[in-house]
């Protein structure tokens, strides 16, 4: 059996990470199934879905983890083609990744103690998001 929701929200612009995991876990509970998996999918380019303890330190060192990786005072390519100043967006976005999959079990995730499911921000502006969820199990 599969079971599907879809998450929406406004962010705040480039950094804004939030935390998903009790949304996730309230849509597990409302599919009634007790063992399987959860995907948690982001539509986009310059969003992104992974686990991470979710406090204020950790939040701020994974932003500036990703402003070395991709920062904003080098040139991109992607800017040159649209002219849209995201494209270090795009390049986060493209390696954390869009997707990830958790499993459960008696009906709640399997999640370590400090470890939370959140949205990754990354685009340079605010926008309007989607997080699709779909529940697979028994």
């Amino acid at each position: 059996m599969f079971f599907r929701k879809i998450i929406e929200f406004k962010t705040k612009g480039e950094n804004d990470i939030i935390d998903l995991t009790d949304k996730i876990q309230d849509i597990i509970t409302s599919s009634k199934l007790k063992n399987g998996l959860v995907n948690i999918f982001v539509p986009g380019s310059t969003g992104a879905v992974t686990t991470m303890e979710y406090e204020p330190g950790l939040v701020k060192d994974l932003s500036r983890a990703l402003a070395r990786i991709a920062p904003s005072n080098i040139e991109y390519d992607h800017h040159k083609r649209w002219g849209d100043d995201n494209g270090r967006s795009h390049v986060k976005a493209s390696i954390v990744g869009p997707s990830l999959t958790i499993p459960f079990e008696g009906g709640r995730l399997l999640c370590g103690t400090w470890q939370q499911i959140v949205f990754l921000e990354l685009d340079t502006r605010p926008r309007n998001r989607r997080v699709i969820v779909t529940v697979l199990g028994e």
